[in-house]
């Protein structure tokens, strides 16, 4: 497969990132913006790969290595509707995890994907321009969005067993760059 990571993965699909204002929720669900838009507090680095903010975008590149990266929040989140915005300025893959852990750059956990070889899903996708992107996790259930259009709705009892990071990922092979921006969550 592509994955040379180790640990209990499920490709998702394309993962979604949807529109500005959340849907419904409880009153006092309060939403926790990831990336403050000045710099990577909250977050930490593993791998060699590039992360760093740019005219307030968050951007990941590919480093002299050349493999896989991450960027993991410090905070652990279990039931959540994460939004969030990106741009791919090279070729390559992304993706985001959540219910994750991390060894160094060994990753265990769930990966939804930015982009995936479906025909339909590439025709949502807007390379080189801003995508907008959902991932809505509530026990066993990941709903996945993108520019608005459901791409996943999976229910998996090994998903619901599972709690961690949420982390940002650039993969290996080099001459990647991704830029990300409003990284909202709120807890569920």
């Amino acid at each position: 497969g592509r994955l040379a990571t180790p640990g209990r993965m499920a490709m998702i699909g394309t993962a979604a990132i949807v529109a500005s204002v959340l849907p419904g929720g409880a009153q006092g669900q309060e939403t926790i913006s990831l990336f403050n838009g000045q710099d990577l507090t909250g977050w930490t680095v593993h791998g060699t790969e590039l992360w760093y903010v740019e005219n307030g975008d968050l951007v990941c590149e590919s480093g002299p290595d050349a493999q896989y990266g991450y960027l993991a929040t410090e905070q652990t989140f279990r039931d959540f509707d994460l939004t969030l915005e990106f741009k791919q300025e090279a070729d390559g893959n992304s993706g985001v995890f959540f219910r994750s852990s991390l060894d160094g750059t060994r990753i265990s956990g769930w990966q939804a994907w930015l982009v995936q070889p479906d025909a339909e899903a590439d025709s949502v996708l807007r390379m080189g321009e801003w995508n907008r992107m959902r991932i809505r996790v509530v026990g066993d259930r990941v709903t996945t969005w993108l520019n608005g259009v459901e791409m996943v709705d999976l229910t998996d009892g090994q998903i619901g067993a599972a709690d961690g990071v949420i982390a940002l990922q650039i993969h290996d092979g080099g001459g990647i760059k991704v830029r990300w921006r409003n990284l909202v969550v709120r807890e569920l």
